[in-house]
């Protein structure tokens, strides 16, 4: 069989065996017919709160906090009907704020393609600063007593509306939600102090779990000690079509948005395999291989340990060079030292959650990885090159015996396999 992976701003077509292989993708969503009028709707009619017009009142400062490049969600469809929605508003009383967390800050050009070069033009558009002291008012403080520091603009707000899109999450249990909040207008340090190895370590920690996930509660309790914020969340299908609207109390909104879309990405599967396949969703989650550790995560919950996985993930922006997460994979030898490092008393360094899962998943599994990377690039992540997903797949099938089986996930952690 041919199946079509999601791979950069379009799909890479790869031959696997009929009778050895089973797909696992979401289950088809359509996307709603109005979506304007959808939004409309659900910021008229929110769940447990008062309608959003109703927040506003004269003179009110009201900051909409919104996705990065890194997230398909549709900035450019939903922040200008929100923004219409708020005609009644001064334009100089609104600041939207990009929900980069630790990610780098976008450039013009991507903020024009993420809003419109109209809602650039027309209103303060500010990249979240994680490392600016000056950025932050704190708000208590996180597990280990770490600063718990978020956007002074967001704080400050007399009226937050936190936009995204709900997905399953590979350690917060979905995206969306507080998320938008912290880590999206958080500082690093605060960050850093969530996403720390005892928390990422956490058997909760993983798709699909919000209660009893102490990255996850720690994320709503920080979000929920600045006062009421107003939600607009989304889901999508892979055609990036909006499938559901979720609006109104933080918390409990985004409960709802969750557990739609619980029932079409969790699939359930009988027993594990000997490969998997899987991606990270295509353009933008695969810009980089720091990201791609999300597809690993998705791929690895239905492996057998010694199995091998297989990673389609572009990588257009690389690991990306020089970023913490690429300076960390190259300062230890093997997977098992960079897990002793991370685990080491004190030790803290930016993105090492990324590594350490990755870290894990190379613990029971050969990790090999399809992207326009350099080999020598992969090799310094500790991974193994793929150029030719077939021909690997089929090698690894012929020596394992005809017992052996392949899953593929054409659509990676949007699709969230799990063991019966």
């Amino acid at each position: 069989m041919k199946v079509h992976l999601a791979y950069g701003q379009g799909h890479l077509p790869v031959e696997f065996p009929d009778d050895r292989t089973t797909v696992i993708e979401p289950t088809h969503a359509p996307g709603l017919p109005d979506e304007r009028a959808a939004v409309i709707a659900a910021l008229e009619n929110p769940i447990a709160a008062k309608p959003l017009r109703e927040w506003i009142s004269p003179g009110a400062r009201v900051c909409i906090t919104f996705s990065d490049i890194t997230r398909a969600t549709p900035n450019e469809r939903l922040i200008p009907w929100l923004l219409a929605h708020l005609a009644h508003v001064p334009r100089e009383q609104i600041t939207l704020v990009n929900q980069t967390g630790t990610h780098r800050p976008n450039t013009p050009a991507e903020l024009e393609k993420l809003l419109t070069p109209d809602v650039v033009r027309s209103y303060r558009v500010l990249n979240h600063e994680p490392e600016n002291p000056a950025a932050h008012i704190q708000v208590g403080a996180t597990h280990d007593g770490t600063p718990a520091l978020i956007n002074r603009h967001v704080v400050e707000a007399d009226v937050r509306i936190i936009t995204g899109f709900i997905e399953p999450h590979f350690f917060a249990g979905f995206s969306g939600g507080p998320k938008g909040i912290m880590p999206g207008t958080a500082a690093l340090q605060t960050v850093m102090s969530n996403h720390g190895a005892r928390h990422i370590a956490h058997p909760n920690a993983a798709f699909g779990i919000t209660d009893g996930n102490p990255l996850w509660e720690e994320m709503r309790d920080i979000a929920l000690r600045l006062g009421p914020s107003f939600v607009l969340n989304v889901t999508l299908n892979t055609r990036r079509q909006i499938t559901g609207v979720f609006a109104g109390d933080l918390i409990q909104a985004h409960q709802v948005g969750c557990e739609f879309v619980r029932r079409s990405a969790m699939q359930r599967v009988s027993g594990p395999f000997d490969l998997v396949v899987t991606t990270n969703s295509g353009y933008p989650l695969d810009l980089n291989l720091y990201q791609g550790v999300k597809g690993m995560a998705a791929g690895a919950r239905i492996l057998k340990p010694g199995g091998t996985l297989i990673l389609a993930c572009e990588c257009r922006e690389g690991v990306p060079a020089g970023s913490p997460c690429d300076r960390l994979l190259r300062s230890a030898p093997s997977p098992e030292a960079l897990l002793r490092q991370i685990e080491s008393p004190g030790f803290l360094q930016a993105e090492q959650w990324q590594v350490q899962i990755q870290a894990l998943i190379q613990r029971k599994a050969q990790v090999l990885v399809h992207s326009a990377l350099s080999d020598e690039t992969v090799r310094a992540a500790h991974l193994t090159p793929c150029h030719d997903i077939g021909r690997a797949v089929s090698e690894r099938l012929d020596a394992l015996g005809p017992e052996a089986r392949v899953a593929v996930l054409p659509q990676g952690p949007l699709t969230v396999p799990y063991l019966e």
